[in-house]
């Protein structure tokens, strides 16, 4: 089911196939996801190629990069740079809007 938090216009987008609900929203040098993820969903280490910014929009996210985990709440940025291994897991619903960057594309 959609997050409410997302308006209309942004649930009318494609959807991800991939490993977490989102809708996406294809940009020159970027792609943009309007995510969610249930309680209790767990993201395995993993990288991208791309260099990852996010914001909060419900919710809280708990993000591991290295030794260090950090609680990101609603209106919160993080960053995650390209090549970069991370985790994430999500204690409670949480939404999001994602920015994924090529990394050596200028937008």
């Amino acid at each position: 089911m959609p997050p409410p938090d997302f308006p209309d216009r942004i649930r009318a987008l494609p959807k991800f196939d991939g490993p977490f609900d989102a809708f996406h929203l294809a940009a020159q040098g970027c792609e943009v996801y309007f995510a969610s993820y249930p309680a209790g969903t767990t993201i395995d280490s993993h990288h991208h190629e791309t260099d990852n910014y996010g914001v909060i929009t419900q919710g809280e996210l708990i993000l591991a990069i290295g030794d260090e985990e950090q609680r990101v709440g609603v209106g919160q940025w993080y960053h995650v740079a390209a090549q970069v291994r991370h985790a994430a897991r999500f204690e409670q619903d949480t939404s999001e809007i994602e920015f994924w960057f090529k990394a050596d594309v200028d937008c």
